[in-house]
């Protein structure tokens, strides 16, 4: 008698898990899902570039460059939705103090790849949520799972596209079209790149000097990186070059912060609901082994 009681309350038991559990997969697994949206059109709007509807082109923002540990380049970049429009730095040589002034070309724009990756990666990422819809019903946790695994993966990904910058070799950075975009044009002995980490661009200046044939020193190519530090050498066309001064400065981008912020905040969320389906699917979703379940392959 006291089994069969004991079976009874654990079948009752059971049962009210399981409603538990649709009722998430119902209907809590959509509000998730629309909170992520509404968070994540937020971020997409901080990428949005005004002139593709009837706006007119994307506003300029000017901001000025700086450096806590010298003051050897001064300037300001102007950065329209995810181009460099204008670059306008001057450089105090530490050798004699000359002061070089250059700009970008009237007819050049920068495009930062970075930015528009991420923004590429927020568009994935709403475009996979509106296919799961009000009026989609989920019937396994194992779908609410490999969802979210959809999303967090695009979200990883455009955060790591602002706060990973490329590494580059240093011929890399000679043979890009940043150095050709001034006027007037950069000296032979001048090195540029523009890039993003986090919430900030960054502008780097690298002074070369030109090893001599009879040069005693052990010439060893860097590699890639993202900085490079003084010594680094390298070999462009038929000279050997070593870097000799460098001189990184940087403008904080305040809606860059505001999109991580925003990846920051989804990504717990995708989280929170896949510790929820997935203990729901422990506790109450025995005909719903989410590790087992077919899931669409369309996502």
């Amino acid at each position: 008698m006291a089994m069969a009681t004991a079976l009874a309350a654990t079948a009752a038991e059971r049962a009210v898990l399981e409603e538990e559990f649709r009722w998430l997969l119902q209907d809590e697994v959509h509000a998730v899902l629309r909170q992520l949206q509404d968070i994540l059109k937020e971020a997409s709007l901080r990428f949005t570039l005004p002139g593709m509807g009837t706006e007119g082109p994307a506003k300029q923002e000017n901001f000025i460059l700086s450096s806590c540990g010298t003051d050897q380049v001064k300037g300001v970049l102007t950065l329209q939705g995810d181009a460099l429009s204008q670059a306008d730095v001057n450089l105090k040589m530490p050798r004699n103090n000359q002061l070089l002034h250059f700009a970008f070309r009237e007819d050049k724009q920068w495009k930062l790849q970075q930015i528009q990756d991420a923004r590429n990666h927020v568009s994935h990422a709403i475009h996979l949520l509106a296919n799961r819809d009000e009026s989609y019903q989920f019937k396994t946790g194992a779908e609410v799972l490999k969802l979210m695994d959809a999303v967090m993966l695009q979200l990883t990904r455009a955060r790591n596209r602002l706060t990973t910058p490329a590494t580059l070799t240093l011929p890399e950075i000679a043979a890009s079209g940043l150095t050709r975009m001034f006027a007037p044009a950069l000296p032979a002995d001048l090195l540029v790149n523009v890039y993003i980490n986090l919430n900030k661009l960054c502008l780097t200046v690298y002074q070369l000097h030109v090893l001599q044939p009879n040069s005693t020193k052990n010439f060893r190519p860097a590699g890639g990186s993202v900085l490079h530090s003084p010594g680094a050498m390298f070999e462009w066309g038929s000279q050997r070059l070593e870097v000799s001064q460098v001189h990184k400065v940087e403008c904080v981008i305040p809606w860059l912060n505001d999109a991580l912020v925003f990846f920051t905040v989804s990504l717990q969320l995708c989280q929170q609901l896949k510790d929820k389906v997935g203990l729901g699917g422990l506790l109450g979703g025995s005909k719903d082994p989410c590790h087992t379940a077919k899931v669409p392959p369309d996502l």
